[in-house]
């Protein structure tokens, strides 16, 4: 709505995970670099969390462009499946036939693609994005898949994504034998107040600004406070702060105007 306004190209705030706004914050950088870490040393698994909002899904879609050559990838959003659906699912997301109900023989076609990708030179990557809503039994198939491997090398590196419920979800005894075959772990925290700033400038940039609109230092820190620096609800304010400006006709996005959009977010009267 107000893209026009100010110039620019698209919107600079969606929440999508698209990987072309991933800001690269320390704690981001961080998180990528343990991500293909772990998946080019064959570590087997490697667990992401973060809180809601922090950037996780758009961090794996950053990762999934990067390892475009050299790699067959496969992301699965929504984990909350039956064992026999997630072999099905992970099949059908690499292209292969997907169609049985005897798992032993979803197993052996997977393990046949696994061995194949081999021979070729490329490494597979199971991506599970909000892994803390899956299942005890789903985990242990989760698991169970990991056993495929040869004498020197695991033949698929997963990487599980989700909140920190996961943490505590790997946590229990009864999932121990998972756990300990996770070396590579990262939590992805908020931005920092110093970044900021440069995030919303980034935003601003890939979406097309030419310089307008501009934050108020004092916009900055009111954004910052009200965020708690978690990416998600930075650009919800950002957001509802250039509505603000724009139904004001400014260039320049003020505190007043930033609390204005927090007031809106919460759903207290102007």
């Amino acid at each position: 709505m107000y893209e026009k306004f100010y110039g620019l190209t698209a919107p600079p705030f969606s929440i999508t995970p698209d990987p072309r706004y991933l800001f690269f914050s320390h704690r981001h950088r961080e998180a990528f670099e343990h991500m293909l870490f772990g998946i080019t040393q064959r570590k087997g698994f490697i667990q992401i969390t973060g809180e809601v909002g922090a950037g996780k899904s758009t961090l794996c879609r950053a990762v999934l462009e990067h390892l475009r050559q050299g790699f067959s990838t496969a992301l699965i959003l929504n984990p909350v499946l039956t064992g026999l659906q997630l072999v099905r699912t992970i099949l059908h997301e690499f292209g292969l036939d997907d169609r049985s109900n005897d798992r032993v023989q979803l197993v052996r076609r997977l393990n046949d693609f696994l061995l194949d990708r081999l021979h070729a030179g490329q490494d597979v990557v199971l991506f599970v994005d909000e892994a803390q809503d899956m299942s005890d039994d789903l985990l242990e198939e989760i698991r169970l898949l990991s056993n495929l491997e040869t004498d020197d090398r695991k033949l698929v590196q997963i990487v599980l994504v989700g909140q920190p419920e996961l943490r505590r979800r790997l946590d229990q005894p009864e999932l121990r034998q998972l756990r300990q075959r996770i070396t590579v772990r990262y939590h992805l925290g908020p931005i920092e107040r110093a970044e900021t700033e440069a995030y919303i400038f980034h935003r601003l940039t890939v979406a097309g600004s030419n310089g307008r609109p501009t934050f108020s230092p004092a916009a900055i820190r009111a954004i910052h406070r009200d965020s708690r620096g978690v990416p998600r609800v930075i650009n919800a304010i950002c957001d509802k702060a250039l509505l603000a400006g724009y139904v004001e006709d400014r260039d320049y996005i003020t505190r007043r105007l930033v609390r204005r959009a927090v007031r809106d977010l919460e759903g207290q009267a102007p």
